[in-house]
């Protein structure tokens, strides 16, 4: 998948009881709910996958329930990453990447790789894991997001590390982790934390509108670069609304 300037947009996951009669209209077959889904947001972060494994026709399924453009960031199971030793983990990485995801195509997007909040930087021990993350799955060219949850990871040192390795950082606005920004990455990865019940859209305007200019800014410099962001926490039944707001914001999205 090479950059083009597009701007992804979207909730973790699409099945949410609270999402029914809200986002889904009321009686939405719960088989159909990727299929609404789908056609009012852009991607959706799959979580699903951190817990379980998942079957080639899973994938496949996802991929044919959706349209051309949409995209799904998979989270790679937490046997990957939930270890004491990151650069043990080759076994595990290549039963979760083997486990169907290039069913996906086109529709594949970012791989999301999140470390323990209790996971300090360890320069060696890092780049031995990145070293195990290949650059493409069969025809598919892969694009890594590593998620760093430890203060410890606020260094250059470790932007420096990660860059060499071509994984791109997360960027939270979570008032517990680390927000790290690098500009100089290839894409953009946002998972928005903060929404709040009492609003509607989970987020005020004011802040949506930012989050509208920080994207179009990805897109619009000299190389134009992709962007992903997501709602996933907070309130997390305004995620939708959050979405659909952004969405709104940034206007028709460019053609796949």
């Amino acid at each position: 998948m090479s950059s083009t300037g597009r701007i992804h947009v979207g909730v973790g996951g699409w099945t949410y009881e609270p999402w029914r009669g809200t986002f889904f209209p009321p009686g939405l077959p719960h088989s159909q709910e990727l299929h609404w889904a789908s056609r009012r947001l852009t991607a959706v972060e799959v979580n699903g996958t951190f817990y379980s494994t998942f079957k080639p026709a899973t994938f496949a399924k996802w991929r044919d329930d959706t349209p051309d453009g949409f995209v799904f960031a998979i989270k790679a199971h937490r046997s990957t990453t939930n270890r004491r030793d990151l650069g043990s983990a080759r076994e595990a990485i290549d039963r979760f990447l083997g486990s169907g995801l290039d069913e996906l195509g086109p529709k594949l997007g970012p791989v999301l790789w999140q470390l323990m909040p209790t996971k300090a930087f360890d320069e060696g021990e890092l780049e031995s894991f990145l070293a195990l993350l290949p650059r493409s799955l069969g025809s598919l060219r892969l694009r890594h997001v590593l998620e760093v949850r430890h203060p410890s990871f606020a260094t250059p040192g470790y932007l420096a590390l990660a860059r060499r390795h071509g994984c791109v950082t997360v960027h939270t606005d979570s008032p517990k982790y680390p927000n790290i920004v690098d500009v100089d990455a290839p894409f953009a990865y946002l998972r928005l934390m903060r929404s709040e019940p009492q609003l509607v859209t989970g987020y005020p305007g004011e802040a949506l509108d930012r989050w509208a200019d920080g994207a179009r800014a990805w897109r619009s410099g000299p190389v134009p670069r992709d962007a992903y962001v997501f709602f996933i926490n907070g309130a997390k039944e305004r995620a939708p609304a959050a979405a659909l707001a952004l969405l709104e914001r940034l206007g028709p999205p460019a053609s796949p």
